[in-house]
């Protein structure tokens, strides 16, 4: 038994190497999350009843001067800000309108005009993309990044690359007319567009060459042993050809560079998700909170920086997910507002109601086809 709870409270047991990490990264997604939905609304002369991090009984809380009761609660699967008005945390549906006192009427959601209420709600995606430039260039000012040129130091045999005429010491120049600069840009751009012929230029003694080469779509395991599907050339670089080195960054290039990095993470998640829909790509990388509580714990053997890195993607890929045109989500409310700006008027409390009851499901269903995802994966099942 004592070996037991060693073993959970151990670097590599379940508290300390999967449930804090888990903890770390999705606590500071969500509060910033819901921060923007709070400050934005703030700004706009909303007043906030509830501003929770976590679901279900409150584990501890405070009340601050303005009334607004700020909440670590239960479940740390979300969060929410409950406006002045809200009969619910979602600001779905109808209204307290009956029990509001006359200062509260002035302050609450859905007394506000439509931008308002538009701006509020796009804040909080919007706080997620800004959480993640402020990470990413944070890392890169600190830290710097490993780069190599992107020269090829090896072919695999049969492999897409070598088909398509490419000899050790080329030197990659643009794809599709992209200049490259380093060898990761190769990997980034061939990544996501496995069975899409690309147009490359490579320096080759001094001369340009123009070829066109199709990436392999291609399962290969990453350092802890996770199964990912992309798009391979089969071109390797090594230290020697590449020039490993550590690149340093000034404050302001590190913030155009987290810039960079933020518009890649979205680009990389939108273009998957559209892959899915159009079927182009296989729908099993999308992942839940055990792969993202399985995920935390890998990643946090490399080191806090690395933690950092996968709080900015995640926080991109929460901004994405709800900006979906889904109602429930943020995204859906915003498609009715959008409506309501169009029309003068907003959409029938019984169309949003069905709405939002389609909405509950289709995230229901997301979830549940995440989680069979993650499991499948977990046990080796798929």
């Amino acid at each position: 038994m004592l070996d037991f709870f060693a073993n959970l409270a151990s670097t590599d047991g379940f508290i300390i190497g999967i449930l804090l990490p888990f903890l770390f990264v999705l606590t500071i997604v969500i509060f910033f999350h819901e921060l923007g939905h709070y400050l934005v609304g703030r700004w706009c002369g909303i007043g906030a009843k509830v501003f929770s991090v976590g679901f279900g009984p409150e584990l501890v809380g405070f009340t601050d001067r303005r009334g607004t009761r700020w909440r670590l609660s239960a479940v740390p699967l979300g969060g929410y800000v409950k406006f002045v008005g809200d009969m619910n945390a979602a600001s779905a549906g109808a209204t307290e309108e009956d029990d509001l006192t006359e200062e509260e009427r002035r302050q609450a959601f859905h007394t506000k005009s439509v931008w308002r209420r538009a701006a509020t709600v796009f804040a909080g995606p919007a706080a997620n993309f800004i959480l993640a430039v402020v990470i990413f260039a944070f890392v890169l000012a600190l830290f710097g990044r490993t780069v190599a040129d992107p020269v090829v130091a090896e072919l695999r045999d049969g492999g897409a690359a070598q088909e398509a005429g490419l000899e050790v010491g080329d030197l990659f120049v643009s794809l599709d007319g992209r200049p490259v600069s380093s060898f990761s840009d190769v990997q980034r751009y061939v990544a996501p567009r496995a069975g899409q012929p690309i147009d490359m230029v490579v320096e080759r003694d001094g001369a340009e060459i123009a070829l066109t080469i199709t990436p392999e779509r291609l399962e290969i395991e990453d350092r802890f042993g996770n199964q990912i599907e992309q798009g391979i050339i089969g071109v390797v670089n090594n230290p020697e050809l590449g020039r490993y080195r550590v690149e340093t960054y000034g404050p302001v290039e590190a913030v155009g560079l987290g810039f960079q990095e933020t518009w890649y993470v979205i680009a990389r998640t939108g273009g998957y998700l559209a892959g899915v829909v159009t079927g182009r790509e296989n729908a099993d990388q999308i992942g839940g909170p055990i792969r993202v509580a399985q995920v935390s714990g890998q990643v946090a053997t490399l080191g806090f920086v690395a933690l950092l890195n996968l709080t900015a993607i995640l926080s991109v890929s929460i901004g994405l997910l709800n900006l979906l045109p889904v109602p429930i989500l943020d995204g859906g409310h915003l498609l009715f507002y959008a409506y309501e700006a169009v029309r003068g008027r907003p959409l029938s409390e019984t169309a949003q109601e069905y709405g939002y009851r389609i909405g509950f499901a289709l995230v229901l269903g997301l979830m549940v086809f995440a989680t069979w995802n993650d499991i499948t994966i977990l046990f080796g099942s798929g």
